[in-house]
């Protein structure tokens, strides 16, 4: 049994922008474009946030991750290999290409000391927290 994302032909964009989402999205056939967009988890702890990305299948040098004005940049390219062999592909569900993926920094992170480690398809990115900077304050009332 196959599971296939309903969608509804019939029914009109409630937007302009939507109407051309759908137009641009789908191909001759009917099939979509998929646009490689990784998966992302992002994890707090008392000292650091996580930002955990799955890519499998990449290099270590095929990532880019800069910041700047507080906004963390995480850009790549994923290609698609394809073996010359007597293998003849069915079907290909995993996605491929250039992706970006930006985040907006908190004000308390340490620039300075963000580490980045790939492995078994993740790549973990801690943005540690500046201690010295207050998260939370509380107020006596007097």
């Amino acid at each position: 049994m196959t599971l296939i994302r309903y969608s509804d032909f019939n029914t009109m964009p409630s937007t302009f922008s939507t109407l051309l989402d759908k137009v641009f999205s789908e191909t001759v056939n009917g099939s979509r474009i998929r646009r490689f967009r990784p998966d992302v988890d992002i994890v707090e702890t008392d000292k650091a946030y996580e930002i955990h990305l799955s890519v499998p299948g990449m290099e270590k040098d095929g990532f880019g991750i800069d910041v700047n004005d507080g906004v963390l940049t995480i850009s790549g390219e994923r290609k698609l290999v394809q073996e010359k062999d007597e293998h003849h592909y069915h079907t290909v569900e995993t996605q491929f290409g250039n992706f970006l993926r930006t985040f907006n920094l908190p004000d308390h992170v340490v620039t300075a000391k963000i580490q980045a480690n790939y492995t078994e398809g993740i790549l973990l990115i801690t943005l540690p927290k500046d201690e010295k900077k207050a998260l939370k304050t509380t107020i006596k009332v007097k």
